[in-house]
């Protein structure tokens, strides 16, 4: 069966048993594509608390479908490919966060999203990419402390640090994103002369030399609104973050001109899905072996960290 026919049965197959689908942007195009809300982790959860229904299928890696199973536990979260993880997030488990505060007793522990149901449900608050800063600057006064436990991405822990300044011990030292963390300067250096009179955005996952050569830092949302508010002079981009990011703006803004810092920036895990799974799980809707259910005393107390997150945004 052919791409287009796989969407439009999808398409019928969702409407049918009143489904959402929730696409991440470094999904394949043609998942994007059928789905109803397309954005970061974090902002497909808060839209499937607030506008899906009560089955969603969540094309993203896995803690992504956690925090959504922690914020709506009355619904069903599925999600097309269960080895669809995240290895950055396996990098802190919850022993580990229980050591860090052992040896730091009194400083907050700050989680990236990008992490497990088990490890939130550990922590003090969580963060996003796009407001590490604004949260790490109000747990360090609520604690009245200048340093605070992060992670486990560690170069999002140094750009919140170099930005902030509050120190952020990192939880682990080695914690990244084996996709962002690959780009070094010589790819900047290499794309820059290949694509001339381009702004260059990263995501702050990217380590810090790669940081200090962007026109403009930010995560995937950010990285967009920047892009949608550029004017009609800047209409060439160089993309530090996900290939499949690259191929949604290419889409979205036709007018303008999108390139890769360097080849092969894909997260395979998210790449897991595909619109074949997704046709299954809309045909067997009560498959257990694609719902993703945080157990109720582990969201319960995942949910805390959330919501102190979400009140302080």
């Amino acid at each position: 069966m052919n791409t287009i026919q796989l969407q439009e049965d999808i398409l019928g197959l969702k409407k049918e048993n009143d489904v959402t689908i929730l696409a991440h942007y470094y999904q394949p195009i043609e998942i994007q594509e059928i789905a109803d809300y397309v954005g970061d982790s974090l902002g497909l959860s808060r839209t499937a608390k607030k506008k899906a229904n009560n089955y969603i299928v969540f094309a993203g890696v896995d803690f992504m479908a956690e925090t959504a199973s922690i914020v709506n536990q009355d619904k069903h979260i599925l999600i097309p490919n269960y080895e669809s993880c995240c290895p950055m997030a396996a990098y802190l488990t919850p022993e580990m966060v229980r050591e860090f505060r052992n040896k730091y007793p009194d400083l907050p522990v700050v989680v990236y999203v990008n992490s497990t149901a088990a490890v939130k449900a550990e922590s003090d608050i969580c963060c996003t990419s796009s407001n590490s800063i604004m949260i790490v600057e109000k747990i360090s006064q609520e604690f009245n402390v200048s340093s605070v436990l992060f992670g486990p991405d560690a170069n999002l822990a140094d750009y919140t640090e170099q930005k902030s300044g509050i120190k952020c011990i990192k939880m682990p030292e080695e914690g990244h994103c084996y996709v962002h963390s690959q780009i070094r300067p010589e790819d900047i250096e290499i794309a820059k002369k290949k694509y001339s009179h381009t702004k260059l955005l990263v995501h702050p996952e990217c380590i810090r030399a790669v940081r200090e050569l962007a026109d403009f830092v930010g995560s995937t949302a950010q990285m967009y609104n920047r892009v949608k508010n550029s004017s009609n002079d800047e209409n060439k981009f160089l993309i530090g973050t996900e290939e499949g990011f690259r191929v949604r703006l290419t889409q979205d803004f036709q007018n303008k001109n999108f390139y890769s810092v360097k080849d092969k920036l894909i997260c395979y895990n998210m790449k897991k899905h595909n619109l074949e799974l997704i046709e299954y799980i809309l045909k067997n809707l009560d498959d257990q072996a694609f719902e993703v259910k945080v157990p109720s005393d582990i969201a319960k107390k995942a949910l805390i960290p959330i919501n102190k997150m979400l009140n302080y945004s």
